[in-house]
């Protein structure tokens, strides 16, 4: 969705990309075209849990990272065992995902730098429920990716970094499309991980959230509402200020990905349609 601008003046600009898993490999694929054509046309980069690692490969300039991320080590069993889970674990190992692939991937670290400072990792205080935007340092970039990416329930613990706890940037903020704005930007791209119709509903089992993560209650506070903050973010997305250019990817509605999917034949359609979208943007110079 395109709202246009009637002032051509240069506007400060942001780059959103967000969660949601494997459904990420959409996202992997428009940025693997932008890496392609050496796009980089934004002020400040914003990436929620997921979404992070995504961004922060796209500005590393590492093409096919994350595909490889999302269709080898997120598919192995030391990631994700419902087997694990049933006994008292992770269903997803966090910090197994990213201990390994920091060590076997390179993600770019010497390219990241050169926009230290514009790329923001959303995460979520573990303690006050509120989201922070961490412009990590270059030997916090990984803590910082993993405090983002800390899915509550499926994930048992929480991230330490810089003397506090996290977790998941899309329990308090799935959409950081209000504080792109607030901090000026005035162009802002969304790549999401769900078709446009798609809006939250409310968890069904809500009600057991101050139970189930009772050492954390106003994340659970969070998470009970979260369904109404997230479809908030929608529709400042479809109708932003009058002063806001909003530009919103969005899988098309034949889209299958789920959160935790590992067909192959799934996840490359899924990468496929990210790779299309992407190249669509770069032809039409939207930013």
């Amino acid at each position: 969705m395109v709202i246009p601008m009637t002032d051509n003046t240069k506007v400060k600009s942001a780059l959103i990309v967000e969660g949601g898993a494997m459904r990420g490999i959409y996202s992997a694929g428009v940025l693997d075209e932008f890496i392609r054509a050496d796009y980089y046309p934004f002020d400040w980069y914003f990436g929620v849990s997921a979404g992070a690692s995504n961004t922060a490969a796209y500005i590393g300039k590492q093409y096919g990272r994350n595909y490889k991320v999302i269709t080898d080590y997120c598919r192995r069993p030391e990631f994700k065992s419902l087997r694990r889970f049933l006994r008292g674990g992770h269903l997803i190992d966090i910090e197994w995902l990213w201990d390994i692939t920091e060590r076997e991937l390179d993600i770019g670290l010497d390219e990241i730098d050169k926009r230290k400072g514009r790329f923001l990792a959303v995460v979520t205080d573990a303690e006050t429920g509120k989201a922070e935007y961490i412009a990590p340092e270059r030997d916090e970039l990984f803590q910082a990716i993993k405090c983002s990416a800390a899915m509550p329930i499926a994930f048992k613990g929480s991230v330490p970094f810089r003397g506090r706890t996290w977790l998941d940037g899309g329990v308090a903020d799935s959409l950081p499309v209000k504080e792109a704005y607030r901090r000026g930007a005035r162009k802002i791209m969304v790549i999401r991980s769900n078709p446009a119709s798609y809006r939250k509903q409310a968890y069904r089992f809500r009600h057991l959230f101050p139970y189930i993560l009772r050492q954390y209650p106003a994340v659970a506070k969070r998470l009970q509402r979260r369904h109404l903050e997230y479809n908030e973010a929608l529709d400042f997305i479809r109708n932003p200020p009058a002063d806001c250019e909003v530009i919103e990817l969005c899988p098309p509605e034949s889209f299958s990905a789920g959160q935790f999917t590992t067909d192959m034949q799934v996840l490359d359609e899924a990468y496929e349609m990210g790779k299309e979208d992407g190249l669509r943007v770069l032809s039409q110079n939207l930013i």
